[in-house]
C-alpha cells in the first residue's frame, strides 16, 4: 500500500516564537496533523484504486469515493492538505508585506493591504467553532482574490478556488498561548505570514485549476 506521509516542518518548533510557541507547534504538527495522516491511510487500506492519488485529488473527487468512507476521507484528507499548506504559509523570516503582482492584485481587489488584513482578521474571528480563513483566487470573475472561510477541514479547492494563504483557527492552533483570544492570534500571525510562498502560489494559479492542483499534488502534497 502506498501511504500518505507526514511532511516535515520547514523550520524548528521554536522558529516562530514569540508569535507561535514551540509547544503548540510540536503538538499541532506531531499529534494533530499526524493523526489526520494516519486516519487517512486507515480509511484507504481496502481501496487500492485510490491509494496512488494525492490527498488534494481525493478532496476534489469525493463523489468518486465509496459512500462508506467519503466523510472520513473528506475530514482527514482535508486535515492533511490544509496543514501541509499551513506550515508553508508561515516562515521565521515572514511578516513582510507582499510585493509584485500579488501586491497589485490585493490593491485591486481589496483597496490595499491594510484593508485586506482587516477583512482577513474579521473573517477569521467570525468562524464559528473550528475552521480556517483563506486568501484564495477565484476561478471565475477574472481571477479575483477573495477572503474565504471554511468549517472543519474543508478547502476552497472544493469550490474550484485556488488557495494562496491560510491561517488555522481551530483552537489547537493557538489556545496554549492565546487562550480564547483568537483575535489576538490572528493579528499577531502577520509577523510570520510567508508572502513569498503566497506570491509563488499566485503565479502558479494562472494555470487552470486542474493543472495547478495536479502540480500541487505532485510537488508538495504527495505526502
Amino acid at each position: 500500500m502506498k501511504k500518505h506521509l507526514l511532511p516535515a516542518l520547514p523550520y524548528d518548533y521554536a522558529a516562530l516564537e514569540p508569535h507561535i510557541d514551540a509547544r503548540t507547534m510540536a503538538l499541532h504538527h506531531d499529534k494533530h496533523h499526524a493523526s489526520y495522516v494516519a486516519k487517512l491511510n486507515t480509511a484507504l487500506e481496502k481501496l487500492p484504486e485510490l491509494q496512488d492519488h494525492p490527498a488534494a485529488w481525493l478532496l476534489q473527487n469525493l463523489d468518486k469515493l465509496p459512500v462508506a468512507v467519503r466523510t472520513e476521507v473528506r475530514n482527514n484528507a482535508g486535515g492533511h492538505v490544509n496543514h501541509s499548506l499551513y506550515w508553508r504559509c508561515m516562515s521565521p523570516g515572514g511578516g513582510k508585506a507582499p510585493g509584485g503582482l500579488l501586491a497589485d492584485a490585493i490593491k485591486r481587489d481589496f483597496g490595499g493591504f491594510a484593508q485586506f488584513q482587516m477583512r482577513f482578521e474579521e473573517a477569521g474571528a467570525k468562524v464559528f467553532g473550528s475552521g480556517w480563513v483563506w486568501l484564495a483566487r477565484a476561478q471565475q470573475d477574472g481571477g479575483k482574490l477573495e477572503v474565504y472561510t471554511t468549517s472543519g477541514h474543508d478547502n476552497p479547492l472544493m469550490q474550484g478556488h485556488f488557495p494562496l494563504l491560510v491561517n488555522d483557527v481551530w483552537e489547537h492552533a493557538y489556545y496554549l498561548k492565546y487562550a480564547n483570544r483568537r483575535a489576538d492570534f490572528l493579528k499577531g500571525w502577520w509577523a510570520v505570514a510567508n508572502w513569498e510562498e503566497a506570491a509563488r502560489r499566485f503565479e502558479q494559479s494562472d494555470q487552470s485549476a486542474e493543472q495547478a492542483w495536479e502540480d500541487e499534488g505532485r510537488v508538495v502534497l504527495t505526502a
